[in-house]
């Protein structure tokens, strides 16, 4: 049987293939339809909207940092400014391993070894476009160092800045403050816009406290970037509108501080630990403001090392401390006119009356004595009298007469105990005792024997030379009270325009016999006059000081033991503290002098009063030239 052939049919196969190839020929004119309906909303439809997207990947913004405002004393003497510095700053975003290239860094003596980490966690902290800081200030050897090697930094740059200058270095440093390298702490802080390119920032004292007036608004300007991210001169053949707005820098600061005073009474504490305060008494005007031992605030400007600042740190001296502001020490006997006023104003005390010291003073039911300063005791005395000899035992009975209540509302109503509210931050504000005070600190009750150390300046009492200054302008002005301040104008960098800050008048304190002011005043001259504490600081002055002395004891001496200042280590000696105004009757200046365990105030802090009083007054700055120079 013969089999069936099937033929092949090439008419069907002709029409699926036909029909394939038109199903193609749609589907591809559909797409490319398609692409060029895309093509026509992305090159006409949105083209602005592309065009600006396009211009962010070739056009980039830099910021344009301000410059920092500046700081000028009393006479316009630049104390504050901004010199030309090279700085190294790394971009993280165009870095691909920062870790590496911070150790590498290091290697090479560009970044110390120990802040690679602090370094690190900044700048993850931070925004990846933005440059960090890694060194504020390199030298002329660091420049060639990173310049044969920058090829292995990518991200790496070194930039021209203005840096910090203080010309007078150590000079009013506590006053002044310093700036250095924006930390995490600070990012957290601070409007990151407005400090768009800035390194820096104000960190203690008047560069703290007045940051918003002096850093100023950052600018910025577009500059032409190719793929890499490298800024060039054009792209293409077009030219490119480019964008700029400037900076407007920081406001300046105009102070009350008298620079050539300030260094006065800087180089008159030389070799001790202590402070100087100095106040106009009809303004509240700082004059001077000194702590030392100091430091030299060029040193975090530039970028302060680890091991230098561990070394400031950890000093026995403590340069860091600001002394004047945030040391609170026993006052001593200056406290002594402040008592007598409490009992004028409180009536408990005749001004005029006289009572017997014989070396010590017990009181009612007891035979515990509280000892005189005078072992052999002073004799008859009335108030005057009692504040220029500094009798111990007449301030012992007022103290206990008045009783610790009224104690403290005197003392607090003359500025003691609170902070002054002068403008820069950190003050502490004291301490002026109560009972109530002593049940919430200690859980104990308060002891008559307490009212009478306190009496004197000692026991809790605690005040700091700010405190004093002002309660001496206070007593100075017989009861008119300026709040203490360092800034006097701040001058607008964009019009130039000078505004004076007029003082700030607090409360007056008001005493119910206003001759009360003249009986202490009287007490207080008397104290530079023969047979007073102080008599030998007003020698040849051609004008007359109403002060008053004060020794503060660190550590108490049992009932028979006696004080020998040199069978006692150094740092438990004796603080000298002086306070004053002159002249004395048209005061100009009123001041305070703290010299810790430097014995007598007479002998130690009052001279030092003395060339800051001559400084102010007859201008006489017996100092070194001391012309402001770089560090080397």
């Amino acid at each position: 049987m013969r089999r069936s052939v099937r033929i092949k049919d090439h008419w069907s196969e002709q029409r699926l293939f036909f029909g394939r190839v038109l199903f193609a020929a749609i589907a591809a004119v559909l797409l490319l339809l398609a692409v060029g309906a895309r093509l026509f909303v992305l090159q006409v439809v949105r083209h602005d909207y592309y065009v600006d997207l396009s211009q962010g990947n070739r056009v980039r913004l830099e910021p344009l940092p301000p410059d920092r405002g500046l700081m000028y004393d009393r006479h316009g003497v630049v104390i504050a400014e901004n010199t030309p510095a090279y700085t190294l700053e790394l971009t993280p975003e165009q870095v691909p391993d920062v870790g590496d290239t911070l150790r590498r860094l290091a290697a090479i003596g560009l970044v110390e070894q120990d802040q690679v980490a602090a370094l690190e966690r900044l700048i993850r902290s931070g925004r990846k476009f933005e440059a960090v800081p890694l060194r504020l200030s390199l030298s002329d050897a660091d420049i060639a160092t990173f310049a044969v090697r920058q090829f292995e930094f990518p991200g790496v740059e070194i930039q021209t800045r203005l840096a910090r200058w203080y010309p007078y270095r150590e000079a009013g440093v506590h006053a002044l403050g310093y700036v250095a390298a924006i930390s995490e702490d600070d990012l957290k802080r601070i409007d990151r816009d407005q400090y768009a390119g800035l390194s820096v920032i104000g960190k203690i004292g008047l560069e703290g406290s007045y940051e918003q007036e002096l850093h100023g608004n950052a600018g910025y300007r577009q500059v032409l970037v190719n793929a890499q991210g490298r800024r060039v001169d054009r792209l293409g053949g077009g030219t490119v509108a480019l964008e700029t707005r400037s900076p407007r820098a920081g406001n300046d600061l105009f102070l009350g501080l008298d620079i050539r005073v300030q260094r006065v009474a800087e180089e008159a504490m030389e070799g001790h630990r202590g402070a100087v305060v100095a106040i106009e008494p009809d303004t509240g005007d700082v004059v001077a403001f000194v702590s030392v031992p100091t430091f030299d605030p060029n040193k975090f400007t530039r970028g302060i090392s680890g091991r230098e600042y561990a070394a400031l740190r950890d000093d026995l001296d403590k340069p860091l401390l600001n002394r004047a502001l945030k040391g609170a020490y026993p006052p001593g006997s200056t406290v002594k006119p402040l008592m007598a006023l409490a009992g004028l104003e409180y009536g408990v005390v005749d001004p005029n009356s006289a009572r017997f010291c014989r070396g010590f003073y017990t009181l009612p039911g007891s035979a515990h004595p509280y000892r005189d300063w005078r072992k052999e005791g002073h004799g008859m005395v009335d108030m005057r009298k009692a504040i220029q000899t500094s009798c111990d035992v007449y301030f012992y009975g007022l103290a206990e007469i008045l009783g610790i209540e009224r104690v403290h509302d005197a003392l607090t109503g003359l500025g003691l105990g609170k902070p002054t509210g002068i403008d820069v931050g950190g003050e502490l504000p004291g301490l002026v005792p109560s009972p109530e005070w002593k049940q919430q600190r200690y859980k104990q009750a308060w002891f008559p024997g307490e009212t009478v150390i306190v009496g004197i300046g000692q026991g809790y009492l605690l005040a700091t030379p700010l405190q004093l200054a002002h309660a001496a302008a206070v007593v100075a002005g017989h009861g008119r009270n300026f709040r203490p301040r360092l800034v006097t104008a701040v001058r607008d960098a964009a019009t130039g325009v000078v505004r004076k800050l007029p003082p700030v008048a607090e409360p007056t304190v008001e005493l119910k016999d206003p001759g009360a002011w003249d009986v202490v005043v009287e007490g207080m001259e008397r104290v530079t006059e023969p047979g007073g504490t102080a008599s030998v600081v007003a020698r040849g002055a051609p004008y007359k000081i109403a002060a008053k002395t004060g020794t503060a004891q660190v550590f108490s001496l049992g009932v028979n033991e006696k004080y020998v200042a040199s069978q006692v280590a150094e740092r438990l000696r004796d603080h000298a503290l002086f306070i004053a105004f002159a002249p004395a009757d048209n005061p100009k200046l009123a001041i305070a002098v703290l010299v810790e365990n430097g014995g007598h105030g007479g002998s130690v802090a009052a001279p030092v009063a003395r060339r800051v009083f001559d400084a102010f007054l007859l201008g006489k700055f017996d100092v070194a030239p001391g012309v402001p120079g770089k560090v080397e």
